[in-house]
């Protein structure tokens, strides 16, 4: 089994959603250096509260549930790597991180809350967590969601539908520092990114301790995109239980099943062939639809104050964020 002094360290990528994680974690993939793990959003921290165990049942827990699980490192891989967005919003349970690798390293990427927020509601929408089909119904169900209503059933996180909260960076950046430490954190913009992704690749391993590799690709990945039919997006990735097994993504299962629990699925191998040329017919290339005047207001209203803070944490002016054109949604 995959042991805790088997790493120096982890680097932890911790959101915001569609900040540019995941390009994130393609510079992180390929280091010789880094062990990622099956999937590349575990959530393990953020789902169970480690807090209260002493440091033997820490490690013995961690190692059975989640470097047992998520991670094969190969020989070299001595720095772990896990890019789940929840970390920013649950970081007080990070603290268990620090106990096992205090060296570890936070990145956390942010965006322009008022393109981030719709791009957020289309990327649930192609995964089967939303049923709402357009962003401004989905926003002013999020009191009905704070409240335990409209949440769709099979949803693998109801949290990502609080759209209200997803945007509330000041808040949640300000508790990361305060728990994990300024000094373990390096904030990404998403707009840095776009413009000079070499250049933020170089910032990234150098704030990780790492030697930059070569590389030519710095494309964005993981680019949005609509849907045809939500229902046969949903039966698709997200399936009722008596279909899961033979319908449900291999590594949406590796996330959410326990380790004695994965299904065998070698009958199943033209179900998931048809299953992902049905995914394929079904992605759509439209464009988003623009965010109307009266609910750009509401949202650069609701925003103003979350917006403000992360300037006065980052020093430095972010406020231009109120004014965003939606067109540079994704």
């Amino acid at each position: 089994m995959t042991g805790v002094a088997q790493f120096e360290r982890f680097v932890f990528v911790v959101g915001a959603p569609r900040c540019g994680t995941t390009t994130l974690s393609q510079f992180l993939k390929g280091h010789p250096s880094i062990a990622f793990p099956l999937v590349k959003e575990p959530h393990y921290f953020a789902q169970n509260d480690l807090r209260q165990l002493s440091d033997d049942e820490l490690k013995a827990r961690v190692e059975r549930e989640y470097l047992g699980h998520f991670f094969r490192p190969q020989p070299g891989q001595s720095i772990g790597a896990d890019c789940s967005v929840t970390y920013l919003y649950r970081p007080e349970l990070l603290e268990a991180v620090l106990r096992l690798w205090p060296e570890s390293r936070f990145v956390i990427a942010l965006r322009d809350p008022l393109t981030m927020l719709p791009s957020l509601h289309r990327r649930l929408v192609y995964i089967g967590d939303e049923t709402i089909g357009s962003f401004p119904k989905a926003w002013a169900a999020v009191s009905d969601r704070a409240a335990g209503r409209k949440i769709p059933s099979r949803c693998a996180d109801p949290r990502f539908l609080r759209y209200d909260e997803a945007a509330r960076f000041g808040t949640y950046l300000e508790r990361l520092f305060s728990v994990v430490g300024r000094e373990r954190c390096l904030v990404v913009i998403f707009d840095d990114l776009a413009a000079d992704p070499a250049g933020q690749y170089q910032r990234v391993m150098d704030f990780c301790g790492l030697e930059a590799v070569p590389r030519s690709d710095f494309g964005a990945h993981r680019a949005g995109s609509g849907v045809r039919l939500r229902w046969l997006q949903r039966l698709l990735k997200r399936p009722p239980k008596a279909l899961r097994n033979q319908l449900a993504g291999q590594l949406y299962l590796h996330r959410t099943a326990k380790p004695d629990d994965l299904p065998k699925r070698t009958a199943f191998g033209t179900v998931l062939r048809v299953r992902e040329k049905l995914l394929r017919w079904n992605r759509s290339a439209l464009p988003p639809e623009p965010l109307e005047p009266k609910l750009k207001q509401e949202l650069r209203k609701h925003l103003k104050s979350e917006i403000e803070r992360v300037s006065t944490l980052l020093d430095r002016d972010l406020t231009h964020w109120l004014g965003a054109d939606e067109q540079r949604n994704r």
